[in-house]
């Protein structure tokens, strides 16, 4: 069966490579900050993030690797770092003697605490004040759809 490809048209071939350079440099230039002012990548940020909104600050490994966007191993790894600095802890799951729990500690707590400041600025310095508030809007409209679409594959990847 011959397949038709769907070229990108040179508006398209425009955005896509508009959107490819933003945000890989974007996230670069934050992952650098965050780098230099608070000595953590934005992976570990991200973590310990997602961990300060949970419940107890605790969450199942396998969770937090669904919702960091990472691999097991990876999320492993990251974590093994991040106990060694003391803002993690592992603990066992009580409900399932295979599961493991993060645990942000109060020193990682503090951290997160005291790189928030600097993160957010740049966020607000490279994003948002570049943008006017319909570009903003916009920005979250697109946001949504892609995760959408994005999040509605994996979902039925992971159940087929």
């Amino acid at each position: 069966m011959d397949v038709m490809t769907r070229w990108l048209t040179d508006r398209e071939q425009r955005a896509w490579r508009a959107f490819l350079a933003a945000s890989h440099l974007l996230m670069d230039q934050l992952d650098r900050e965050l780098q230099r002012d608070a000595g953590m990548p934005h992976a570990y940020y991200e973590i310990l993030v997602v961990l300060s909104e949970s419940p107890n600050r605790t969450m199942r490994m396998s969770e937090l690797a669904d919702i960091t966007l990472s691999s097991r191993s990876r999320l492993s790894h990251a974590v093994a770092r991040l106990e060694e600095r003391g803002w993690i802890r592992r603990a066992a799951c009580p409900t399932d003697r295979r599961g493991q729990l993060a645990v942000l500690t109060d020193a990682g707590f503090e951290a997160l605490r005291d790189a928030a400041p600097g993160h957010v600025e740049g966020v607000r310095a490279h994003l948002f004040d570049q943008l006017t508030p319909e570009q903003i809007d916009e920005v979250r409209e697109i946001g949504e759809t892609l995760a959408g679409h994005l999040a509605s594959l994996d979902r039925t990847a992971t159940h087929s």
